[in-house]
């Protein structure tokens, strides 16, 4: 009996995944105006639903919407911290929530092109998927001083770096590229130059230290490794095939150029920390969500295999609530209570988040929300089902 209420279970489950990641999700066409949900297609509390939209307009981030003047406040405590690649004053809260790729709701200018900041770094991740996928890394534990080998690897401490310390930013990779130094990068509260330039490192995959510096190493392998500019990679593989409009931009510090195969290209950043990284749409984020919420495929095609978003959504050793450059609701110190733990979410800087939870079908994109109020705001968003 334990074995055929298994099996039934197991049969029962199988039929679920196929409603939620088959053909009843909806992909929208490229410029095709994104379709609504039918008022009785779900059981939601539109009441309750529109409360949650009004938080999110209500709690704009406190910021300047002048990004420039945003981004020297907010990383003042860095020592030489200073603007190197492009910005752009924001606009106002904008969202979309989607369920199965319905729209549920919309808010805010859904088309306008802004920055997003460290969502970026879930975008970065998702190349380093692809080369896996690709065949051009053989696999993330692999070092990367085994592709790279031009230095910036070198010795004994990032010489054991592999890709999976980068991507849960657990290398305490140590050194300076494109002029930031890794030390600089969001260093603690007590101490000062001396303490923060001659600490004693943490073993690859023992701590996780948030720092652009070293999320920029990743991207400059990776441009090494694909022999094209990174923007190209995500444009041909993801971006065209989700039928994302083409006014995104993916930009780099006017400094990092780089050569491959006598090709001069630009290495491109990981956030918006000292400008550059990802300028982008929320429909074309809500397009990339919906991605990852079917799990890597977009209609009938696997543009990224179920296993790298597996593994990228994996609890890291040092930090249960971060993977591969995604961040985790699992029990820690990042957990949003009254929300599924199953759920993940990439998160950028003045409030730009992608949540998405594969159980549910639901994908929420929302911009410029105060981060202190992101937990809230999904939390309202589950009250309305």
């Amino acid at each position: 009996m334990k074995h055929s209420h298994f099996s039934f279970a197991l049969i029962a489950t199988l039929i679920i995944s196929s409603l939620v990641h088959g053909q009843e999700i909806y992909f929208p066409a490229r410029y095709e105006t994104w379709k609504t949900a039918d008022a009785s297609q779900f059981k939601i509390d539109q009441a309750q639903l529109d409360n949650a939209v009004a938080f999110a307009n209500n709690n704009e981030y406190s910021g300047s919407r002048d990004l420039r003047i945003a981004i020297l406040e907010g990383f003042k405590q860095e020592p030489f911290h200073q603007i190197l690649g492009p910005t752009k004053k924001r606009g106002g809260p904008a969202g979309i929530i989607l369920k199965n790729g319905r729209v549920l709701a919309s808010w805010g200018d859904t088309q306008r092109v802004d920055m997003t900041f460290s969502v970026t770094k879930s975008f970065l991740s998702t190349v380093a998927g692809l080369a896996e996928d690709h065949g051009l890394i053989k696999g993330t534990q692999d070092k990367v001083a085994d592709y790279i080998w031009d230095g910036t690897f070198g010795g004994e401490h990032n010489g054991k770096i592999t890709w999976e310390h980068l991507l849960q930013q657990n290398s305490d990779w140590s050194g300076e590229l494109w002029g930031g130094k890794d030390w600089a990068d969001r260093p603690p509260r007590e101490g000062g130059l001396d303490d923060w330039k001659f600490r004693k490192l943490n073993e690859p995959g023992t701590v996780m230290e948030y720092n652009d510096v070293r999320v920029n190493v990743l991207a400059y392998s990776l441009t090494h490794v694909w022999r094209k500019p990174v923007p190209m990679v995500l444009k041909e593989e993801i971006m065209d095939k989700i039928g994302a409009t083409t006014s995104w931009r993916w930009f780099g510090y006017e400094n990092a150029w780089t050569v491959v195969d006598g090709l001069k290209m630009k290495s491109v950043t990981g956030g918006g920390h000292s400008g550059a990284g990802l300028f982008i749409s929320t429909e074309d984020m809500a397009r990339f969500g919906l991605l990852f919420l079917n799990n890597g495929k977009w209609q009938d095609q696997q543009l990224i295999s179920e296993n790298w978003i597996k593994k990228a959504t994996t609890p890291s050793l040092p930090n249960v609530n971060y993977g591969y450059m995604w961040w985790l609701n699992q029990k820690g110190a990042r957990h949003w209570e009254g929300v599924p733990e199953n759920v993940f979410y990439a998160a950028g800087f003045g409030g730009n988040f992608i949540v998405v939870d594969q159980k549910s079908g639901l994908v929420i994109v929302t911009r410029w929300l105060e981060p202190s109020k992101i937990g809230e705001f999904v939390k309202q968003v589950y009250e309305a089902f």
